[in-house]
């Protein structure tokens, strides 16, 4: 069950601040009132209860079928992030900072946010929730807030490439221990390939690693380039069960140092090397096969061309390429002030496929094969929170708190979002014209 709503203890009052003796039930009161004139009445019935720092607590609408609505704590520290930020960043803040605590699933909650699609104040009415928040918070609610440690700002201009080295290492140069608690012994940070959905994490993975490799039709003595290579499980798998030359490329520091660490202890150090590098920094060297594995979304719109160019250079003719990459279906981009943009992917982008499909084929690649694993991703995205719930106190301890609710929010919307087909992902298979390819007639091969 849920925790009742006065189990909690609330936040001390303060004396003699505005909002003393506004409402006989306090804070519950004037929120409640606030609601019935604003949007409509929107949001004078919520899916979820509120219980704030005074005991004044507002219930779920009981129009709400729910058997266990969740309780959304807010502290009044919440007032502050809320009236700087009256949008998504306002309230990640305000969750990854604890002034707003939850009570039952993350998942609960996100599940009700079809609710409010389409919904949006009015100025004026973002005005009176402002004039709200300092007649229950005081001045204190005038101040900025402390911004959480774990949010990152990027500067510099888009996607050169200081910036994007920051964005990568401000996601992935967390540490090594916490990404082996939450994605498992295989290392994949990428969606798993399921042959049935109780299938282990450990087996879809390498399922996966080896379905890449038969697409790409790897062959001994072959030239494999792995862009953003993580910790160099893909180029270590097509290294020892396929015998190529690989040189995996990532951004991060700690990756590269792990993965390094890998191959050493495979005995492939003669086969596999990893560099610190970005894409556009490799030099004319032809590969025979080339995989981007979960990297793409890195790369953003402004740069697709250039990026599929690169590929297009690095490949010789009838060589094969693969991009693995999320794509978006229903979902619009994500915005500046998204938990996304600030906390977990800054600079990140998806697009639909077709942009995808369009830049490979203006740089010279004709795509061969097309591949969607959207619900492969919500079941790897349930693995990994599954690990995460885990391992919970290990990776607060390893990253700290504000980490650790920052990925429950991320990973959790992400699975709902491929659930509900806001996003997608796709494999692309893609041929440099210019030489035979040798593909097979028929893909019975990938079976």
């Amino acid at each position: 069950m849920l925790a009742s709503l006065t189990s909690h203890r609330p936040d001390r009052r303060p004396s003699g601040g505005p909002h003393d003796g506004d409402d006989a039930g306090g804070a519950a009161d004037a929120v409640r009132r606030w609601a019935a004139h604003v949007a409509g009445g929107a949001l004078a019935e919520l899916p979820f209860a509120l219980a704030f720092w005074d005991g004044s607590s507002m219930p779920a609408s009981a129009a709400v079928p729910a058997a266990e609505p969740p309780t959304i704590r807010v502290h009044r520290a919440a007032l502050g992030h809320v009236l700087h930020e009256p949008n998504q960043l306002g309230l990640t803040r305000a969750f990854v900072s604890g002034a707003l605590e939850l009570d039952g699933s993350i998942e609960a909650l996100l599940a009700l946010r079809g609710r409010f699609d389409g919904l949006k104040l009015s100025p004026a009415e973002l005005a009176s929730a402002a004039v709200l928040a300092v007649r229950l918070g005081g001045i204190d609610a005038l101040r900025p807030p402390r911004i959480p440690d774990s949010e990152v700002r990027q500067r510099g201009r888009l996607h050169s490439l200081l910036r994007d080295r920051a964005a990568v290492r401000h996601h992935y140069d967390v540490s090594n221990a916490f990404y082996r608690d939450v994605l498992g012994p295989t290392l994949v940070y990428s969606c798993a390939y399921f042959a049935s959905p109780d299938e282990s994490l450990e087996a879809a993975q390498e399922r996966k690693l080896e379905r890449i490799c038969r697409k790409l039709r790897l062959s001994r003595g072959e030239r494999l380039l792995d862009i953003g290579c993580g910790w160099g499980s893909l180029v270590l798998h097509a290294a020892a069960r396929h015998g190529v030359q690989a040189i995996g490329i990532t951004l991060s520091p700690e990756q590269a140092a792990l993965a390094r660490e890998r191959v050493r202890e495979a005995g492939l150090s003669d086969r596999v090397e990893i560099r610190i590098a970005d894409y556009r920094e490799l030099g004319d060297e032809p590969f025979d096969k080339i995989a981007s594995i979960g990297m793409y979304e890195h790369v953003g719109a402004s740069q697709l061309d250039a990026y599929a160019a690169t590929i297009g250079r690095l490949l010789r003719p009838g060589g094969l390429a693969l991009n693995h990459g999320i794509s978006r279906l229903a979902s619009t981009p994500a915005g500046p002030k998204s938990l996304i943009q600030r906390y977990v992917f800054p600079d990140g982008e998806v697009q639909p496929v077709a942009d995808v499909i369009g830049a490979l084929q203006r740089a010279g690649l004709e795509t061969r094969d097309l591949e969607s694993m959207r619900e492969h991703y919500a079941l790897t995205l349930r693995r990994w929170l599954a690990n995460l719930d885990a391992a919970r106190d290990a990776v607060r301890a390893e990253i700290g708190v504000e980490r650790e609710r920052v990925w429950q929010l991320y990973m959790t919307g992400s699975a709902l979002a491929f659930e509900d087909g806001d996003i997608t992902i796709y494999q692309v298979l893609a041929a440099k014209l210019g030489g035979a390819h040798r593909l097979a007639l028929v893909r019975g091969d990938l079976a």
